[in-house]
């Protein structure tokens, strides 16, 4: 049985994402394989960081105890977790728990899909997906098969930092079918970086139907910066 690398556990809202302002437990796992230029969690990436590994029982009894159904794996990069894999063979195995990934986009997702679930529209760990555009700098680091094998009870979340970022979101909303596929499709302003409003312009020009524009509630919540929220 491995252990995990975290950098905080902590209950509070969802910021973001289809259950944005419900509880949610999170856990944030240690290290990052990019380095996006707008990274609000770059010290958790950093070497020094102050860790606490756990045993994946010790994890789960973490969740269990705080009777927060909905569960936020985050980072860093969680996928990067040597064992993974067996931590979410025991999240699958108590269905009254709702497990979100928030994934880099570089990593292969179907790689973590439940390989023994007969309907994977039931399966209670679902993929929030970025795709990482130019204004991250990280866009070339992509695992671009992630956004063909979506699936719909997945989201694609777009952080954009302007005009360019938009119209790229929108050919990769086009090239992969995500509107078809049924995922979740978000776009967030990069904090700082673009108006709310010339996105809601953008999506209204371009007839974006399906397509939600999200805020980032914590960030207007508590100070942008606060850590533990």
């Amino acid at each position: 049985m491995g252990t995990f690398q975290v950098v905080e556990h902590f209950v509070s809202i969802n910021g973001e994402g289809r259950r944005a302002g419900q509880l949610a437990q999170f856990i944030r796992f240690a290290g990052c394989n990019l380095s996006c230029g707008y990274c609000d969690t770059q010290w958790a990436n950093e070497d020094g960081v102050s860790i606490t590994e756990y045993s994946e029982e010790e994890l789960y009894d973490l969740i269990r105890n705080s009777g927060v159904k909905n569960v936020t794996l985050t980072g860093g990069e969680p996928l990067l977790q040597k064992d993974m894999d067996g931590l979410l063979k025991r999240l699958r195995q108590d269905r009254e728990l709702n497990v979100e990934i928030e994934t880099n986009g570089s990593v292969d997702i179907t790689h973590f899909f439940d390989k023994e679930e007969l309907s994977p529209e039931s399966d209670n760990v679902t993929f929030t997906l970025d795709y990482k555009l130019s204004g991250s700098g990280m866009e070339q680091a992509m695992f671009l098969p992630n956004y063909q094998n979506v699936r719909s009870r997945d989201t694609v979340k777009f952080v954009v930092s302007g005009e360019e970022d938009l119209f790229r979101s929108k050919e990769i909303i086009e090239q992969y079918d995500l509107i078809k596929k049924g995922c979740g499709i978000y776009i967030s302003p990069c904090f700082g970086k673009i108006e709310p409003e010339g996105i809601v312009r953008f999506m209204i020009e371009q007839n974006l139907n399906y397509v939600n524009m999200q805020l980032q509630l914590h960030k207007f919540i508590w100070n942008p910066d606060k850590r533990g929220v």
